[in-house]
């Protein structure tokens, strides 16, 4: 600038300090729009897109919003009368036909269709006919509907012939009879587990349910199935739910996760409130899995800390802090959940390539790649592997999160951050070959995404 007034300098100089500060300005506006188009999308995608899992549950009763966990207790009635007698009508419906890959594993029942004996004869010459062969014409899938039908159990009763008439007293022996699932009701193990089948798995309310039994000739009232539900769940259900429990504390490694659930019309809460469904299951043992899951009205790290009391192991789950209440506990981290803030992060335009948080993302694939070598080793050989394989990686990787300056309040800075503060949970599979990289094994029960895991499913503290 040789040759300018020392007025014009200064005025350059402010220029290009101002030009810098809404340079700045500028930056930090296109990550607030960023994050804003994420969010917006993100919404519509919840709202009106299709999706495999529900954004949040709704509790409660309400004319216009169907209940689905305490439907139960807000009909049942425990003077609602048990029906003495029921009547079943029958009914068939039509085969439907659907694609041929659906029947695949079905079992399959042939039809032969044969010609009368008085049409074996040739038309042409009127010679008898013999069997050539035979060919497959179709397939149809055929339905058989359930059939309802009243169990009686009779019991026989004997008597010693012996003491009979050695001393004139009968010495009389009953046969023993099955305990039944409810005392002095009609309900089988086979009904209750139906009822709560279609209203659980299959979303079915009981006034609904009332109507489906109702055109079967069966009368029951919902109040009965809510009755049914409610005292077979307590007499079997919440016992088998405790041992199950102390089962699980004994584990070495326990995955854990909340999800946010509504429930209207909740005692001392807001129905705009947010509350939580807890999940606990077993680790990869190899062994049947135990999966627990616990309704709770708020986010504490308290339930957790009471939940989990006696566990002393390896406790696996997200980033929350809340589980830091959980004493003498080893944490392990997610690398799923910091893969997605990655990959949140990945431009949506642009060299993608070289973006940092695409560098960040391929780290975490690596070590995902290699989890998926190790997958049928036992724990002791997969362990050895991780520290000649996947320790390497994981050096590179905090070597190179050094280097890296995110632009603060960008996607990029959150999974920086998210990284940093969660680096010594993130580094615990290290040191125990049961330990998994991910906590997705607590996320997938919640949406029933394992038929593993609904064979060992409980719920229990629902009651709103």
């Amino acid at each position: 600038m040789t040759g300018l007034t020392p007025e014009v300098t200064e005025y350059i100089s402010k220029l290009e300090t101002q030009l810098q500060e809404q340079f700045k300005t500028v930056e930090l506006q296109k990550v607030r729009i960023d994050r804003l188009t994420d969010i917006l999308v993100k919404f519509q995608k919840s709202m009106y897109g299709q999706s495999s899992e529900k954004s949040k549950y709704v509790l409660g009763e309400d004319n216009n919003q169907l209940s689905l966990f305490n439907e139960a207790e807000v009909e049942s009635n425990r003077h609602a009368p048990e029906p003495n007698k029921v009547a079943v009508a029958g009914h068939t419906r039509k085969a439907k036909r659907t694609k041929e890959e659906l029947a695949a594993n079905l079992p399959v029942v042939e039809i032969l269709c044969e010609l009368e004996e008085d049409k074996l004869l040739c038309e042409e010459c009127g010679g008898d006919l013999r069997v050539l062969g035979k060919e497959t014409v179709r397939e149809e899938l055929e339905i058989i509907p359930a059939q309802v039908r009243v169990l009686r159990y009779i019991r026989q009763n004997y008597v010693c012939e012996s003491c009979e008439k050695e001393t004139g007293e009968a010495t009389i022996v009953k046969a023993p009879t099955p305990a039944p699932v409810i005392k002095r009701s009609l309900a089988s193990a086979s009904t209750v587990a139906h009822v709560m089948y279609k209203k659980y798995v299959n979303g079915m309310p009981l006034y609904r349910q009332e109507k489906d039994w109702a055109n079967q000739g069966v009368i029951l009232s919902r109040a009965t199935l809510a009755n049914w539900i409610i005292r077979a769940a307590i007499d079997w259900l919440v016992p088998l739910w405790e041992t199950m429990k102390c089962h699980l504390l004994k584990q070495a490694v326990i995955h854990a996760d909340e999800t946010v659930i509504q429930v209207l019309k909740e005692e001392g809460k807001k129905p705009s409130s947010e509350s939580r469904m807890w999940v606990y299951c077993s680790g990869n043992t190899g062994d049947s899995p135990v999966v627990l899951f616990e309704y709770q009205p708020t986010r504490s790290g308290e339930h957790a800390r009471r939940f989990l009391d006696g566990f002393n192991g390896f406790l696996q789950t997200d980033g929350y802090s809340g589980y830091g209440k959980v004493p003498e506990v080893t944490r392990c981290g997610c690398w799923s959940h910091l893969r997605r803030k990655y990959q949140e992060a990945i431009p949506k335009s642009g060299d993608v390539e070289g973006s940092v948080a695409a560098v960040g993302f391929e780290y975490c694939n690596q070590l995902f790649a290699i989890e998926r070598d190790l997958a049928q080793l036992s724990p002791e050989k997969r362990k050895l592997q991780r520290q000649e394989r996947s320790k390497p990686v994981l050096e590179a990787y905090w070597s190179w999160l050094e280097t890296v300056n995110p632009l603060k309040g960008s996607r990029l800075a959150e999974a920086i951050t998210y990284s940093v503060n969660q680096k010594t949970s993130l580094n615990t599979f290290l040191e125990d070959g049961c330990i998994e990289l991910s906590n997705n094994r607590a996320l997938s029960t919640g949406i029933y995404n394992s038929q593993d895991l609904q064979k060992t499913l409980v719920i229990s503290g629902v009651s709103a």
